[in-house]
């Protein structure tokens, strides 16, 4: 049989498990609660951190198309103005080009002169080859200049500077004592243009060769037609004045 001492330290006991039974329940509820939030927090945060990671991947590729875009663009701004560049260039062929054209077809086509009081149309070519021939009868050098003017003739039968060409080649030929074809060639400037600024000194020049020639009376005619013909020209004043002294 227990004793009273042994009995109430038995229901002490008793008391203090049932006592201690919900506080043990509650602690291990507890923890299984803060090991959940636990859990759920580590979740949360290794989901936000691969969140975050494709957060940080997905701006690694807009950085990537962007520079990749950057590069493209600076790539195309090269091209462009290397385009533009090759562009200008072209134009500027072209334009030299086109000029050179123009001055190819300017050598060509015909000029506006003026010889003799005679305004007509010439050749680029045709014009320098009458200066040219002038020139040289200029200098003195009567039988180049004979050359150069019928050279000239020969070339451009049929042009502005044929007649003026035509007296200054009976003058070279005057000049050189060719007197039969210095008359020669007056005679075809007074033939095919009486009118022409030239004419009156051509008739005289046309009597003095017949002079040299010692055909007086050929040249006594010619002086006669020279004031009949052109009778306020100079070349008539000095028609009258040789014709004086022929008496």
């Amino acid at each position: 049989m227990k004793t009273p001492v042994a009995l109430t330290l038995r229901v002490v006991a008793l008391a203090v498990g049932l006592w201690l039974t919900p506080v043990a329940h509650a602690a291990i509820f507890a923890d299984d609660e803060a090991r959940r939030a636990i859990i759920d927090l580590r979740e949360r945060v290794e989901r936000q951190g691969e969140e975050i990671k494709q957060f940080q991947r997905s701006l690694l590729d807009q950085q990537d198309q962007f520079e990749s875009l950057r590069k493209e663009a600076a790539q195309l701004r090269g091209e462009k103005e290397e385009l533009t560049q090759e562009l200008r260039k072209q134009q500027n062929l072209a334009k030299d080009l086109a000029q050179g054209v123009d001055e190819r077809l300017r050598k060509f086509e015909p000029v506006k002169v003026k010889a003799d009081g005679v305004e007509f149309l010439a050749e680029p070519a045709e014009v320098r080859a009458y200066d040219e021939a002038v020139a040289v009868f200029r200098k003195g050098d009567f039988t180049a200049a004979s050359a150069s003017l019928g050279d000239f003739i020969r070339r451009y039968p049929k042009s502005g500077y044929a007649n003026t060409a035509l007296f200054w080649l009976g003058n070279a030929q005057y000049a050189n004592r060719e007197y039969k074809e210095a008359i020669r060639n007056f005679s075809v400037l007074l033939v095919g243009s009486p009118n022409h600024l030239r004419a009156p000194e051509a008739m005289l020049s046309v009597a003095n060769c017949q002079l040299e020639l010692k055909d007086i009376k050929a040249a006594r005619k010619t002086f006669e037609d020279v004031i009949k013909t052109y009778p306020q020209s100079e070349a008539a004043n000095a028609a009258r004045e040789r014709l004086s002294k022929l008496k």
